[in-house]
């Protein structure tokens, strides 16, 4: 059970996850909140690379719980870049698993879907990763070292949406920004296929099993059900009652490999067995958490 003395230091905690998980924890307990961008009041600036800032930060901290979200999530930038890549998302965790197990922490990490290759239809928490990119195997090398540690916890998040219109980055706000200027066709992939992940819910979850004390495991951090990301942006014109006067149109991956060129797998459908086993209120179906969702851009669209 986390109490109110104890201290939470959230890694990572100035993006879109950041903001639901420190939402989710700063009621209960001392949050210790940081991120290698400063772009808020409450966080401290930490660049998880350095194993001589994390050893520094966690020491003045003394954190009972550490949640690991630091790390560089653009595939394109992690393609062109892979040393800078490995350096946070393999090195980073390297190096805040170094303190939790010293001090034997509970440290609970995000990982990715991405870390499949895509063969498959979908994905279960024993399946075996055999990641395509730069990114994912940057990913499931952090994901192993954590799950190195008697006290870890290891949740893959699938198609992520949260962060509001100032701090998504992902899918659901780059389609409305498209909205927002007046386009009127759309030209979305369709042979890509996953789950979202909506950031309030799997805080939540996050919080559950380490009040829990559920280590050790492996969860995976998504909604219930599979979808494209045509499906997505046809749910998004809808909700908006755009439908008259936008166009979704298909297309594959090829339309758009110049700009997104970083391999991904053909499918990221995400199975949350062990999730619904414990806490079946938190694997909600993805079209609910869209629509709950997408009340925050009601006035951007407007």
């Amino acid at each position: 059970m986390i109490n109110k003395s104890d201290r939470v230091a959230i890694t990572g905690c100035g993006g879109m996850l950041g903001e639901a998980v420190h939402e989710v924890f700063t009621d209960i307990c001392h949050v210790y909140a940081s991120d290698i961008d400063v772009n808020v009041a409450w966080l401290d600036r930490l660049d998880v690379s350095s194993s001589k800032d994390v050893a520094k930060y966690l020491a003045k901290v003394k954190p009972n719980y550490i949640i690991h979200l630091a790390a560089l999530t653009d595939m394109e930038y992690c393609e062109l870049h892979p040393e800078e890549a490995y350096a946070t998302n393999t090195d980073g965790v390297r190096n805040i698993a170094d303190y939790a197990r010293e001090h034997n922490l509970p440290l609970l990490y995000i990982s990715t879907a991405g870390i499949f290759d895509g063969e498959k239809d979908e994905y279960n928490e024993k399946d075996i990763p055999n990641p395509l990119s730069v990114y994912g195997k940057s990913k499931y090398a952090g994901e192993l070292i954590a799950r190195d540690l008697p006290k870890s916890v290891v949740i893959r998040a699938g198609w992520m949406m949260g962060g509001g219109p100032k701090k998504d980055k992902k899918f659901v706000n780059k389609i409305i920004k498209q909205l927002q200027v007046g386009i009127r066709e759309l030209n979305v992939v369709t042979d890509k296929y996953g789950t979202p992940c909506y950031t309030h819910d799997l805080a939540k979850s996050i919080k559950y099993i380490l009040e829990h004390e559920l280590y050790g495991r492996i969860y995976h951090g998504a909604c219930q059900g599979n979808c494209s990301r045509y499906d997505v942006a046809v749910a998004i014109v809808k909700y908006f009652k755009l439908s008259n006067k936008i166009k979704v149109r298909k297309v594959t991956s090829d339309f758009v490999k110049e700009t997104w060129f970083a391999p991904r797998p053909r499918s990221e459908v995400l199975t949350n067995i062990e999730l619904k086993k414990i806490a079946p209120h938190l694997t909600r179906d993805w079209k609910v958490c869209l629509k709950e969702y997408l009340r925050e851009f009601t006035k951007e669209i407007n």
